[in-house]
């Protein structure tokens, strides 16, 4: 059964850095592509990076220029380094995984984890 474990939010001020990690296991498909996304209260999930081996990455404009994805497939594990972060960057925010099978891509979530960007 596939697993996500997401580690590195919490609690960051104003201009502040975060990292966030997250590991998949449990899958012997190969990994298509691995993304973060965001959801606020009150909002809909909104994509914040992806990378997967068709397309180049993709950001969401609000995070250029101050979040970076990286991807290691030989470990399974998606990072998101945050910098400059803004209020309006709390979220609870969710690690994506894409496995490639003969069937398809198949999608799955972690668990999310908290970021919030307060004084």
């Amino acid at each position: 059964q596939v697993q996500l474990v997401e580690s590195g939010g919490g609690l960051v001020q104003p201009g502040g850095s975060l990292r966030l990690s997250c590991t998949a296991s449990g899958s012997s498909f190969s990994i298509y592509g691995m993304g973060w996304y965001r959801q606020a209260p009150g909002k809909q999930r909104e994509l914040v990076a992806v990378n997967t081996n068709s397309r180049p990455t993709n950001y969401a404009d609000s995070v250029k220029g101050r979040f970076t994805i990286s991807r290691d497939n030989a470990q399974a594990t998606v990072s998101l380094q945050m910098n400059s972060l803004k209020p309006e960057d709390t979220a609870v925010y969710f690690c994506n995984v894409k496995f490639l099978s003969p069937l398809g891509v198949h999608d799955y979530w972690g668990q999310g984890t908290q970021v919030t960007v307060s004084s």
